[in-house]
């Protein structure tokens, strides 16, 4: 092992892929962060009925699990009857590009599974950016 890896490795406590998977890899969380940040869903009930499979407990829970890991803000509003909202934080945003790039794998690589075409294409050719 090079002496400069074997420095770092000294000072690693655990693996840095391994510890945000235990953040973001839990089922529903990265489509969740997706909802959020690519297509501005803020509301219990956006998610649940644009997430396919999840049910009203999970997605109660991962909400939670969220928001104590500080990828969400979750905010009441004091009305009637009473607003919940979610917004993603800085530490939430900075998945983005992270979603952004296994969005463009998949377009690339899997396209017969994505597209009903079966054709790959690119981010911009998706999400016009």
């Amino acid at each position: 092992m090079p002496q400069e890896l074997k420095a770092i490795s000294d000072q690693i406590q655990c693996c840095p892929v391994d510890n945000t998977f235990k953040i973001i890899g839990k089922k529903f969380t990265i489509h969740i962060l997706r909802n959020i940040t690519l297509l501005g869903q803020s509301r219990f009930n956006e998610f649940l009925e644009s997430i396919e499979g999840i049910n009203p407990k999970t997605l109660s829970v991962r909400l939670k699990e969220m928001e104590k890991n500080e990828l969400i803000k979750r905010t009441v509003f004091n009305e009637t009857p009473i607003r919940i909202e979610y917004t993603v934080t800085e530490k939430g945003k900075a998945l983005k590009p992270i979603i952004m790039q296994m969005a463009a794998f998949s377009m690339k690589y899997c396209s017969c599974e994505v597209f009903k075409d079966g054709k790959s294409r690119t981010l911009e050719q998706v999400f016009g950016k």
